[in-house]
């Protein structure tokens, strides 16, 4: 059976992989583990961080890389049966056994569409994906998980507090636009399969799913959330009942520097790109407090890792 890196549970020992990142961060290792094999990096949404950090993690293991745009390719069909007399002009099942029989591993990066919530739920773009690949794939960013943005997540607190349990605070802060689960999602499951103590804070309305979720205190006072936080994480996600809608009149949940005053020795995180005295202030983001450049840097070596464990497995 292929082995993918689609969520935490596609690892067996997320712990020494994030340990394993940090020895490649604090080693600065190259190797040539992927000498003679190719990834093939599937993007059918923009992306700066994720494509260049896996890109360059492939790379530092020795491995070709080849980019695929989502203009590049066809529109992929993805239901079983169908008669292709539509827009859709190739079956996803043709396209992933062709690319598998190209290359020897393959990430791919595919949005949530935010028209329908049950359908972005279910996640049925990658986990098709998935079950035709014959090489490992990794999850880019999927409708529902970024695995890769909470791996780098968890090398940067453990890097900060190493063998600490913490008091982590992720709040939801106003957007222009409607936004996905997908962060909040996977750094919800890493930091409590990591034993952190999370707080989630929200308006009414905003629940994440409770399968990522469970375990952590859901306040929805932002301010009472964040008071004693050594971590918090701002960001961003539609209302699962206005579903793909912004939200509106909620411009009093950005972060700015009165309510980090609530939590003086606490780290602020945000996964970018992130819209400036919009969803946090200038003077949080410019502070002493923000470490969102070092955790975007960590997004290379948490790559790193992935790549290699695939390669040994």
């Amino acid at each position: 059976m292929v082995r993918h890196f689609y969520d935490i549970n596609s690892v067996n020992n997320p712990e020494s992989l994030i340990k394993r990142a940090l020895e490649i961060k604090q080693s600065q290792v190259r190797s040539n583990e992927g000498k003679n094999k190719t990834i093939a990096l599937i993007f059918l949404n923009p992306s700066l961080r994720t494509r260049i950090s896996t890109q360059e993690a492939a790379y530092r293991v020795g491995m070709q890389v080849i980019c695929l745009n989502s203009t590049d390719a066809w529109a992929w069909e993805l239901k079983e049966g169908a008669i292709m007399d539509g827009d859709k002009s190739e079956h996803i099942k043709d396209a992933v056994r062709v690319l598998s029989s190209y290359v020897d591993m393959i990430g791919i990066r595919c949005f949530a569409t935010l028209k329908d919530f049950s359908e972005d739920k279910s996640d049925l773009f990658i986990k098709t994906f998935m079950k035709y690949a014959t090489v490992p794939v990794i999850n880019l960013e999927s409708a529902v998980l970024h695995p890769l943005q909470s791996l780098a997540d968890m090398v940067t607190l453990e890097e900060m507090h190493p063998g600490k349990k913490l008091n982590v605070t992720l709040t939801w802060a106003p957007h222009p636009k409607a936004l996905p689960h997908a962060v909040a999602n996977s750094f919800a499951q890493w930091a409590l399969r990591a034993g952190h103590q999370l707080t989630i804070t929200h308006p009414d309305g905003f629940e994440l799913d409770d399968q990522f979720t469970h375990g952590a205190t859901i306040e929805y006072n932002q301010k009472t959330a964040l008071q004693n936080a050594n971590i918090i994480y701002v960001k961003n996600w539609c209302s699962s009942s206005d579903y793909g809608q912004p939200a509106k009149g909620l411009h009093s949940w950005i972060l700015d520097e009165g309510k980090i005053r609530l939590a003086p020795n606490a780290s602020i995180m945000h996964c970018l790109p992130v819209r400036r005295n919009v969803v946090v202030t200038d003077g949080v983001l410019d502070g002493q407090q923000s470490v969102i450049y070092n955790e975007a840097h960590n997004r290379l070596f948490a790559a790193q890792a992935v790549i290699e464990n695939l390669l040994n497995s």
